[in-house]
């Protein structure tokens, strides 16, 4: 059990979340408390890791700092939660995420996802073509929205009808502290999801010779784990609802954010539209400035010492990369966005054996994105008051109004 911090700030609240003051605390936390004890009313609270370097630590043993042991949301699960999220690729631990990950990491290495681009860039110009025509846009809504929705839909093998079904699910799942995004039974969102890709797995099976055998459905039904076995329904389903979530609203959520800080300095759009060669380097920047998660939990399996501070064995632990993401001790005036940083080494990606599997996809997806917006509009600008989702989970806006000109 943690004690306390005179700190009066509540970084549980989703509230807090909305307003101005997020970075500036955590700067003084790094400095002052840089593992701190937060209360949760109602349940045990957590240890808030907010130094770049302890969080690197925690997330390179998970022998230590387990996944499994209460997933990875800071509230307490009942069991049938618990076991179904269990199923996915993000809450195991070595071993048996190892037996899962391996045999599927050739299917999202950079190569193969790099065959994707014409794809990608296809989708891309016709969401931007359809925002041409709008006197009315929403950049969240109708642009970085749909992109990886449509995409996720085409690497699956899914009807492009289903898009914005998957796209809802995503939004509702990770923005659920937010009653607007997530509609009146946010629980259901990511049961609906892994239903529809049990279902999806039973239909293909049913198939037999005649499903189809050129997209990531069909290669994840055909791999072989340890021992042979092929991966069950169920945990297909499970790892649709992570692939799905992953690949659709955090990056919608980057991407989005990304563009909103290039509006907000002028002079990096006009570089970038200038010189695309900085593109790679102001994706990671967006990453960086903008991840899209605030955090993910882990469990102390065993009692530890991690910055000062006496962890015992079951205590929650998060893994804060809002505040990770800007250590002084890392990154060179680490407030500001500059989409010339280089190096950059960023934690949006996790770091250790749960570095996220979809990342050369989201790299992707987002240089695609960034690249035909910028070709497709010689103006971009803000038409209205930018609205973030109330989370302590998503840093992401749910209303990006704007006014796009050729």
């Amino acid at each position: 059990m943690g004690t306390v911090s005179a700190e009066p700030v509540d970084i549980y609240d989703p509230d807090w979340y909305l307003g101005d003051d997020v970075h500036d605390t955590f700067a003084r936390l790094r400095r002052d408390d840089p593992v701190r004890w937060q209360e949760i009313d109602g349940q045990a609270g957590y240890w808030a890791v907010l130094r770049h370097a302890d969080l690197v630590h925690v997330s390179r043993h998970p022998e230590l700092f387990s996944s499994w042991e209460g997933s990875v949301v800071l509230e307490d699960l009942a069991p049938e939660q618990l076991d179904l999220m269990r199923h996915m690729l993000l809450v195991m631990d070595p071993p048996g995420h190892t037996t899962y990950r391996k045999p599927l990491a050739p299917h999202f290495g950079a190569r193969v996802i790099g065959r994707m681009e014409d794809q990608v860039r296809t989708l891309c110009r016709e969401i931007l073509a359809s925002a041409a025509a709008s006197d009315d846009v929403d950049l969240v809504r109708d642009v970085a929205g749909p992109l990886p929705a449509r995409v996720i839909a085409g690497i699956m093998g899914l009807p492009m009808a289903d898009a914005a079904r998957i796209q809802r699910w995503a939004e509702a799942t990770v923005g659920g502290q937010d009653e607007e995004v997530s509609g009146d039974d946010p629980g259901t969102a990511s049961i609906e999801m892994a239903m529809y890709g049990i279902e999806l797995a039973a239909a293909r099976r049913a198939m037999g010779p005649d499903a189809p055998d050129d997209d990531v459905t069909a290669l994840l039904l055909s791999t072989e784990f340890e021992g042979g076995e092929p991966m069950s329904d169920v945990d297909f389903g499970s790892f649709f609802v992570q692939l799905v979530t992953a690949g659709n609203d955090t990056t919608k959520a980057m991407m989005s954010a990304g563009v909103l800080e290039l509006i907000r300095h002028p002079d990096q759009l006009a570089a970038l539209r200038a010189d695309p060669a900085l593109l790679p380097d102001a994706v990671e920047e967006m990453l960086r400035y903008c991840n899209p998660l605030h955090y993910f939990r882990r469990t102390a399996v065993a009692d530890t010492e991690l910055g000062g501070k006496a962890i015992r064995a079951g205590d929650k632990v998060a893994l804060v990369y809002t505040s990770a993401n800007r250590d002084e001790a890392v990154f060179a005036d680490a407030g500001a966005f500059d989409i010339r940083r280089n190096p950059n080494p960023h934690v949006s990606f996790g770091i250790g054996a749960h570095f996220c599997l979809g990342a050369h996809l989201a790299r992707l997806e987002a240089k695609v994105f960034v690249e035909e917006l910028l070709a497709a509009f010689g103006t971009i600008e803000l038409a209205g008051e930018p609205a973030k989702v109330r989370s302590n989970l998503a840093n992401a806006y749910k209303r990006l109004p704007v006014r796009l000109a050729r």
